[in-house]
């Protein structure tokens, strides 16, 4: 964070100094939440959560170096006291964005946004120091916790936006009032949460109409393929940009192909000129987050040349997102278990279907949360679309929309044993432990709450394990 004093924070969120002999003394060390991230100078933020109180930390991190807290009540160490702390929290992030020399560019979207976000920084970064939300740290909380990040010489913020509601991503952005904001799609997912895609729509859309005007430099990216945000520009008084496989984007990609082993390659075009990508994540999908990418970092000034380098070296940055493995038998294991809605499970087994060619293939699936009275079709859909992609055996892991995506596979014309219901994550272990063979590709991916990635760990500590046998 750019350094500044006690009695400034405490004006700037509206608090009251408690145990603090010095006010001058200045806060130069990041804002932190969480007692194990402390550094000297830092500000610990105290929430009273479900399970743990902040504020019984507070000997301990003022003993580790933080310089005072911001609390809901007095502790006897030096501190901020403030009626609501996540209000006070957001009003020091807005301070803070506000005082930066930072362009910020915020993005939202119902699928893809924290790969797109992490594509984004790193080909910003080869331009200037970029400083951007880490994994999915995208709410009320950690919206203002990565924007406190930021220093004096950051010169790009790049903010995911989330949402579960109507009014959610206004708040965000009022907090951190962006100069381009990015739009990736309206899918399903949390429809049941919003009550349907217009509802979501109406939500997302809510990024562009806070941005400024074309006359102060507002820009907003639109997903040309998706007509939900394209038809986002009547709500924007910024500068529209379209980036898409669509003849009229502006930003576009052509000739998109996957390599053999399953990654995408394009032709990308910008008004400023044509270069080729080869990227090194998976998956078809990874093209529109790229072009995504593209369209900002055109906008702030980078080549096509310069764009498509970085897009073709940039990796992946956060986990369980198409992370791949390869185990020393052969076996790659794909781990795409942090989330999953109706599109994202799509895409993730297409990506499967073109990375297995000539390969035994499974898609280990779990439960798709939030789709309210879209989740039998749902489940039932992807079910299906695993035989039609010839994927070799579907293991369906959990409860009742586990079972769905089974009949989906059956009812599809999965009869033998091309697909499974199992109870549970350790019921999949077992029976992918006795039956992979060297050369197999295997998909996880389930909801968050479904904790699949355990299944995915299993597999590659399984992997090591037989290399350390064979020794």
């Amino acid at each position: 964070m750019i350094a500044l004093s006690l009695a400034e924070i405490a004006e700037v969120v509206g608090g009251q100094t408690h145990d603090i002999p010095d006010p001058s003394v200045q806060v130069t060390g990041p804002v932190v939440r969480d007692s194990r991230e402390v550094e000297p100078g830092s500000l610990f933020v105290a929430f009273v959560g479900e399970h743990v109180d902040g504020h019984d930390f507070a000997h301990a991190v003022v003993q580790a170096g933080t310089v005072a807290l911001l609390a809901s009540r007095p502790v006897g160490v030096p501190a901020i006291v403030v009626d609501d702390v996540q209000s006070a929290l957001g009003a020091l992030a807005r301070h803070v964005v506000r005082r930066l020399g930072a362009t910020l560019v915020a993005l939202t979207g119902s699928a893809g946004k924290t790969s797109t976000k992490d594509l984004i920084a790193q080909v910003l970064a080869r331009k200037a120091p970029t400083v951007f939300t880490p994994g999915s740290l995208n709410n009320e909380i950690g919206l203002p916790l990565t924007a406190l990040s930021a220093t004096a010489e950051t010169r790009f913020l790049v903010l995911e936006m989330g949402a579960r509601g109507i009014g959610h991503i206004r708040y965000l952005a009022d907090l951190t009032p962006p100069q381009i904001g990015l739009v990736l799609n309206v899918g399903t997912a949390h429809i049941g949460e919003f009550g349907g895609r217009e509802q979501i729509a109406q939500a997302k859309g809510e990024l562009v109409e806070a941005l400024p005007s074309v006359e102060d430099g507002g820009v907003a990216v639109l997903n040309a393929d998706d007509p939900l945000v394209r038809a986002m520009a009547s709500r924007t008084k910024a500068k529209v940009i379209l980036f898409g496989e669509s003849g009229e984007a502006d930003v576009r990609a052509e000739n998109v192909r996957l390599t053999d082993s399953g990654q995408p390659a394009f032709s990308l075009h910008t008004p400023s000129g044509c270069s080729e990508v080869t990227m090194r994540l998976y998956g078809e999908h990874h093209v529109s987050n790229a072009l995504a990418a593209a369209a900002v970092a055109h906008e702030l000034g980078m080549s096509a040349d310069e764009i498509a380098t970085a897009l073709s070296e940039a990796g992946s940055l956060s986990r369980w997102r198409m992370e791949v493995t390869e185990r020393p038998d052969g076996v790659t294991i794909v781990n795409d278990a942090y989330n999953a809605n109706p599109e994202s499970m799509r895409a993730a087994l297409r990506a499967l279907a073109a990375m297995g060619k000539g390969r035994r293939t499974w898609a280990v699936l779990g439960k798709m949360a939030e789709l309210g009275d879209e989740a039998l079709a749902e489940h039932d859909a992807v079910g299906r679309l695993a035989v039609r992609l010839n994927v070799g055996k579907l293991v369906a892991v959990g409860g009742r929309e586990a079972s769905w995506l089974q009949l989906g596979a059956y009812n599809e014309g999965s009869w033998g044993e091309e697909s499974v219901h199992v109870s549970d994550a350790q019921a999949a272990v077992d029976l992918l432990r006795s039956e992979l063979r060297p050369g197999d590709v295997v998909l996880v991916k389930a909801s968050r709450s479904v904790g699949l990635e355990s299944v995915a760990q299993a597999l590659v500590e399984a992997g090591t394990e037989g290399e350390v046998a064979a020794r």
